[in-house]
């Protein structure tokens, strides 16, 4: 008996009709896509409640121990790293990087530059 009021929502009955109008087997295949992304959202929320109740009852970490976003392994040395200059990288010589000039550039020759005579006025 029909009482004029329809059971399902509006985005039930266009899914519906747009289903409708497939053929047999793409609806089935849509329904089992459906069916099979909503297990997986079963399975990956079981999961994180799984992973949650480890970290629950597996105790604090170790003060050692790496946390998240931090390095593990041969490069992470942790409190024995050295300090990190302002500056690194392959053209960063530190200690070893020759003294600086006020004069610089492809224009400056410096000791090698041609003696200039009286009459010679730098442009």
């Amino acid at each position: 008996m029909y009482t004029g009021v329809p059971l399902a929502s509006a985005k039930t009955q266009i899914f519906e009709a747009v289903l409708g109008f497939l053929p047999d087997w793409v609806q089935i295949t849509v329904l089992a896509l459906i069916v099979l992304a909503v297990v997986a959202s079963w399975v990956v929320k079981v999961r994180r409640g799984i992973a949650r109740r480890r970290a629950r009852h597996a105790g604090p970490p170790l003060p050692g121990a790496a946390r998240q976003g931090q390095g593990t392994g041969g490069d992470h040395l942790g409190p024995y790293a050295p300090p990190q200059p302002e500056r690194s990288g392959a053209d960063f010589l530190g200690p070893y990087a020759p003294a600086r000039r006020q004069e610089s550039g492809a224009d400056f020759l410096g000791s090698c530059a041609p003696p200039q005579r009286q009459g010679d006025r730098p442009a």
